[in-house]
């Protein structure tokens, strides 16, 4: 019974593979190992993506907004973050293995405080190029939050990145734009 389980369990997963590789996870080769994508036939085209990172602070970290800035012993946090996520958008290729180094032709960091008293991060990433900006976009946003971590942790250690999300993208095969 146990042989006949182990046997059902292997096709099973030998079956979850191949419906995978038909949907064609792009940084895949035919064997199931990682590899780049090859975008030397890929069009050029200008690329835009946003991504967004919500930090919840504690009410004391709150107290410190003055002039829609957090002031710190660091510095600006805002400011710091802004430049922090920028940086972080250009050494994508550097963080995440398989990504393509870019040459981004522009990435803006905003940051304001939500309805909710949430700090917000928006990230937006373009080129003019043969593959998508999306996780220049998603690096630029989270750095900018951890930033934002790490110059308000002497205040208190309540602080929580809520979430980083895709919020939109333009260019490519298909664009995408979730709702606010």
């Amino acid at each position: 019974m146990h042989l006949m389980w182990e046997l059902a369990h292997s096709q099973l997963i030998h079956s979850q593979l191949k419906s995978i590789m038909e949907n064609k996870f792009t940084h895949l080769d035919k064997a199931g190992n990682p590899s780049m994508v090859d975008v030397g036939e890929k069009k050029i085209s200008k690329r835009t993506a946003r991504a967004r990172s919500i930090v919840v602070v504690d009410e004391s970290i709150l107290q410190q907004l003055t002039n829609e800035e957090i002031h710190t012993k660091k510095g600006p946090v805002f400011q710091t973050a802004i430049l922090a996520g920028v940086m972080g958008a250009k050494k994508t290729s550097d963080l995440i293995p398989l990504c393509h180094p870019l040459g981004l032709d522009n990435c803006q960091i905003k940051i304001h405080i939500n309805e909710q008293q949430e700090i917000v991060i928006d990230c937006t990433a373009r080129l003019t190029a043969k593959t998508g900006v999306e996780m220049e976009a998603l690096t630029g946003a989270t750095v900018a939050a951890l930033t934002i971590y790490d110059m308000c942790k002497a205040f208190s250690h309540h602080i929580i990145i809520k979430e980083t999300k895709l919020m939109e993208k333009t260019g490519g095969k298909r664009d995408f734009k979730r709702a606010e």
